[in-house]
């Protein structure tokens, strides 16, 4: 299973443990590297600059000759800790950071003064080209299988416009579940794939034991869409809570958001309250279960060590 990207991380197998709100950490990234493969957390899974300087620290201690270790940096205004999280992450060091929702521009000029390689998360090829031009090491490209905040073509669509027409590797992100996945989007022209919904269910994912038994209990088919977390679409499982309060933004946003002074503060309401909501729902037992995940728990049969879970992704 030797790609570009397993040659770009010096990785055993092609594949990208996918960066998960809430649900990524050091214990899952360790174990994602041990097994030969790479690993990566939002940067916003820690509170503060300190606490990510420590992750870092430990991950770096933690290392093993295959694996690899990056982070997920939000690169728009809406994230107010961005340019401390950078800066942090090129002075400690690690082997590559996603860039997502906005330009990457600044993140590749300081990343790769420090070594690090920078992954960009795009939907389309215009988008794709431009991170391309402002020299991005890899695309990440998220398709209309992915879990949370998803795109609009289908793997094989995706995956053949950009090959055809960029120059860097393309990792393809979505619905990628067992080995047989992995293979199919291999064959499309991806040089690895990045998986995420499959690790929610793992033994070391800090979240509570009744949002990965739920990874278990449900299945593609009740992967629905809401705008209801932060006023973007974004993929959920369809709990009787969902079921409850609609998938669609209230009157209200829709008439706040039509206004061009008004739009971005209620964006940025909505994305507050609804990050509140999933993480409660995400660390403590609460009937109000907003529990994000995409497709590819449709392979997810038990709650299981990471290590095992990452076997059935390299082996039938």
């Amino acid at each position: 299973m030797k790609t570009k990207l397993t040659e770009l991380l010096n990785i055993q197998y092609p594949i990208i443990q996918a960066p998960m709100f809430l649900v990524s950490n050091v214990a899952m990234v360790t174990e994602a590297m041990n097994a030969g493969i790479a690993g990566c957390i939002p940067a916003l899974n820690y509170r503060t600059l300190e606490e990510l300087k420590n992750a870092i620290r430990q991950l770096k201690q933690n290392k093993v000759e295959g694996g690899s270790f990056g982070f997920n940096l939000i690169v728009n205004k809406s994230n107010v800790k961005y340019l401390g999280q950078l800066e942090v992450l090129c002075e400690e060091g690690c082997d590559f950071i996603i860039t997502s929702l906005g330009s990457p521009e600044e993140t590749i000029r300081q990343a790769h003064k420090a070594g690090i390689k920078v992954f960009c998360d795009v939907t389309d090829l215009k988008f794709a080209k431009k991170v391309e031009g402002l020299g991005a090491d890899a695309i990440i490209a998220v398709n209309n299988e992915a879990g949370g905040h998803r795109g609009n073509l289908s793997p094989e669509e995706l995956i053949k416009e950009l090959t055809d027409n960029c120059d860097i590797p393309v990792i393809s992100a979505g619905g990628v579940g067992c080995k047989a996945d992995i293979d199919k989007m291999l064959g499309y022209g991806a040089e690895g794939v990045s998986v995420g919904s499959p690790f929610i269910a793992s033994i070391e994912a800090n979240v509570t034991d009744e949002y990965k038994q739920a990874c278990v209990d449900y299945g593609a088919e009740d992967i629905i869409m809401t705008e209801r977390i932060s006023g973007t679409p974004c993929t959920v499982i369809n709990t009787p809570y969902v079921q409850k309060i609609g998938t669609k933004a209230t009157w209200i946003e829709n008439l706040l958001n039509k206004n061009r002074k008004l739009k971005k503060w209620v964006k940025m309401i909505r994305f507050s309250i609804g990050m509140k909501a999933t993480e409660k729902a995400a660390k403590k037992a609460t009937y109000k279960t907003v529990w994000v995940a995409g497709p590819s728990i449709e392979h997810t049969n038990a709650i299981l060590p990471t290590k095992q879970i990452i076997e059935r992704l390299i082996r039938d």
